[in-house]
């Protein structure tokens, strides 16, 4: 894992953006996984800063969201596929038809999920995953106790998640209580994970995740065991690490070769 601490959440966006760049770029018909939540903004704005200035194609990029709330009629303003629509596909001018989410509106939910694995077998698996991580260490919807070895299932959210959700909705009552969500597993199988977290709210379970021992207790955890995992995080974000001065070392010595410091673009 490679933990990069820059002063702003801007940057943040700017650095995994800049990451996520170098794969499209290599691959045009690339697959990427997509996170929803307020965390990757900073990535989804960066990202369409270089398709408007046609520094980037997405045109023939392939996508694959996280999860999505159960319930939801698909073109609610919540629901992910809505969400997603309007902070992924139009800014970074993607086809609709190459980004899928699950589907939360299924009559036969657990079909729903097995569609969703084959489909992103089918495609490859996912090239670059972006992820955000909950105060709890969720990643996805996989709240703590999740399993490593899960797949995209239906899962109950953990009240401290329908709480931080409430404010995206009229009341906290109308947050949905299920969502389908990729698993632990379906995680890890990407090529590469990029996760971003701003703001001292996160702190500990940036701490946690990084440094902590790896257990189900804290399912972002789970990105110490993947060969390729980068985590971008806010000076605020990264306050309660231990190495952080090491943390900063590293990225800055860096050879030439693995430099993604997005001045590039």
């Amino acid at each position: 894992m490679q933990v990069v601490i820059v002063p702003t959440p801007e940057e943040v966006g700017r650095i995994a953006a800049a990451k996520v760049a170098m794969a499209v770029r290599t691959r045009p018909d690339a697959v990427l996984g997509v996170a929803t939540g307020s965390s990757p903004l900073a990535i989804y704005r960066e990202l369409a800063r270089r398709a408007e200035t046609g520094q980037l194609d997405f045109s023939r990029v392939r996508a694959f969201a996280l999860d999505e709330y159960v319930g939801l009629p698909l073109d609610h303003p919540q629901s992910y596929h809505s969400v997603i629509r309007h902070e992924v596909v139009e800014p970074l001018g993607m086809r609709p038809a190459l980004v899928h989410v699950p589907d939360g509106a299924a009559a036969d939910l657990p079909r729903a999920c097995e569609d969703y694995e084959r489909a992103i077998r089918d495609a490859g698996g996912v090239d670059v995953q972006i992820l955000g991580i909950g105060a709890n260490g969720h990643i996805g919807f996989n709240e703590p106790t999740s399993s490593f070895a899960s797949r995209t299932r239906i899962k109950t959210l953990a009240p401290t998640t329908r709480a931080d959700n409430a404010r995206f909705f009229e009341s906290p009552d109308d947050v949905p209580t299920h969502c389908l969500t990729q698993g632990l597993a379906t995680i890890l199988d990407a090529r590469q994970l990029v996760l971003v977290a701003q703001g001292e709210a996160k702190a500990e379970a940036v701490a946690r995740m990084v440094e902590g021992p790896v257990s189900s207790m804290c399912p972002g955890s789970a990105l110490q065991l993947h060969p390729d995992a980068t985590v971008v995080v806010d000076e605020a974000a990264a306050s309660r690490l231990e190495l952080a001065d090491y943390y900063r070392y590293t990225y800055d010595h860096l050879p030439d070769w693995q430099r993604y410091d997005g001045r590039d673009g």
